[in-house]
C-alpha cells in the first residue's frame, strides 16, 4: 500500500522548443505522444501509480499547458495542477511545492519527476524510488544516477563512490555533482565507472528541502516563507505576486551541490531517455534495415537514418540520408539529423519575427 506521506511532484512547465513544430506554447512535448500510448506526463504519472496514487500527485506547469494537463489527467485532483506565474527555473518550484505540502502535511515527503522523460522498465525504476523516498523519510536530500551508455557532453553527472553496484537498491553518499563536462571529461566518467547521470529526480521531506533553501538560498526561502498556507484564500494571489521574485536557479546548482545530506541510487538499465530531441526520438522509434522510422506511412529508397513524423499523408524519402522530417498544417521542418539539437534556434528566430501563430 502506499505510504500516505509520500507525495509526488511533476515538473511540466518546459516549452520544448527543440520538438517545434509539433511543440507550441499550448501543446509542449510533456503532452505530446511520441512512444506508446499516452502522452509523455500521462507515462510518468502511469507508472508512479505503484507507490503514488493519481490523488497524491502535484504539478507544476504555466498558464499556457495547465488546461490541457487538466484534460489529460482528470484522475489528479484540478486544484493540484498549478500553473507557475513565470519560470523560474527548478529551485524555486520545488520549494513552493515543500511549502504547500508542508502546510497540508507536516510529515510530507516529496519525489520530484520531469514530466518529459521515457522510461521503457518502470519495474526496475520503482525499485530505486521506493527507497528513495524511505531515504528522504529519514531526512536525506536523495537523488537517482542514470548509468551512462555513452560519453555525454549534454548531461550533468553525480559521483558515487568507487565499486558502487548499478541497479542495487541502496543508497550510498553522493560525493560531487559534475556540470557538463567536455568530450575528455565525459570519456573518463564513463572509464572511471562510477559516475551517473543526473536525471532531474529528487527526494526529500518537504521541511529538509526548505531548510536547505533557507541554508543556500535563503532569498528565495524567505520569500516563499511568507506565503499563506495552500488552503488560504489569499495564496492564490500572493504566490502571483511573490514567485516572480525568486532567483532563477536550479535545484542542482541552488541546492543539491551545496547540500551535506545528499546521498543516492545507482540505476542500471532502466531504459531510460529524456527525450531531449528530435534525434532522441528517432532513436527509440523502431526502424528498418538503414535506421530509418516514421511514425507515419512513408517509403526510404537508398538513404539512411531518416525520420519523418508527417501524419496523414505518405512521405517518399528518395537518395537522402540523415533528415527529420516533420509536417504540421502550418509549418514543415526538414532538419538535419546530427543538427536537431538546434531546433529550438528556430523558434528564438521566429520569436524575433514575432511569429506568435507559428510558437
Amino acid at each position: 500500500m502506499p505510504h500516505s506521506n509520500y507525495y509526488g511532484l511533476i515538473l511540466a512547465g518546459g516549452r520544448g522548443t527543440r520538438f517545434w513544430p509539433r511543440s507550441r506554447r499550448r501543446r509542449a512535448k510533456q503532452v505530446l505522444e511520441f512512444f506508446g500510448a499516452g502522452t509523455l506526463i500521462q507515462q510518468t504519472v502511469d507508472r508512479l501509480k505503484p507507490v503514488l496514487p493519481p490523488d497524491r500527485i502535484w504539478v507544476l506547469t504555466n498558464d499556457h499547458l495547465r488546461a490541457e494537463i487538466v484534460r489529460q489527467l482528470p484522475q489528479v485532483p484540478p486544484g493540484q495542477i498549478l500553473a507557475e506565474p513565470v519560470a523560474r527555473n527548478t529551485a524555486p518550484a520545488i520549494g513552493l511545492a515543500a511549502h504547500i505540502l508542508q502546510s497540508i502535511n507536516p510529515d510530507a515527503t516529496l519525489g520530484v519527476f520531469p514530466a518529459d522523460h521515457y522510461i521503457t522498465q518502470p519495474a526496475r525504476f520503482l525499485r530505486l524510488v521506493r527507497p528513495a523516498f524511505r531515504a528522504a523519510g529519514r531526512g536525506s536530500l536523495v537523488v537517482i544516477g542514470i548509468r551512462p551508455r555513452r560519453p555525454e557532453t549534454g548531461f550533468g553527472y553525480i559521483e558515487f563512490a568507487p565499486g558502487v553496484k548499478p541497479g542495487e537498491p541502496r543508497v550510498v553518499p553522493v560525493l560531487s555533482f559534475r556540470e557538463k563536462p567536455d568530450l575528455d571529461s565525459a570519456k573518463q566518467f564513463v572509464e572511471a565507472g562510477h559516475f551517473f547521470w543526473n536525471a532531474g529526480m529528487f527526494f526529500g521531506r518537504a521541511s529538509t528541502f526548505l531548510g536547505a533553501l533557507r541554508d543556500h538560498m535563503p532569498r528565495t526561502a524567505t520569500l516563499l516563507a511568507h506565503l499563506p498556507e495552500f488552503r488560504n484564500r489569499r495564496f492564490a494571489a500572493k504566490m502571483r505576486e511573490t514567485f516572480p521574485l525568486c532567483e532563477n536557479l536550479s535545484i542542482d546548482y541552488g541546492v543539491m551541490e551545496k547540500a551535506k545530506n545528499v546521498a543516492g541510487l545507482a540505476a542500471d538499465d532502466i531504459g531510460w531517455n529524456d527525450v531531449g530531441s528530435w534525434e532522441a526520438v528517432a532513436e527509440l522509434q523502431a526502424g528498418d534495415e538503414q535506421g530509418n522510422a516514421a511514425r507515419a506511412e512513408a517509403l526510404f529508397m537508398d538513404g539512411s537514418r531518416n525520420y519523418v513524423d508527417a501524419p496523414g499523408k505518405l512521405v517518399a524519402m528518395l537518395g537522402v540520408s540523415d533528415l527529420i522530417v516533420v509536417d504540421m498544417p502550418d509549418a514543415l521542418l526538414v532538419a538535419d539529423r546530427r543538427q536537431a539539437q538546434k531546433v529550438g534556434k528556430l523558434v528564438e528566430l521566429l520569436e524575433t519575427r514575432h511569429r506568435e501563430d507559428l510558437l
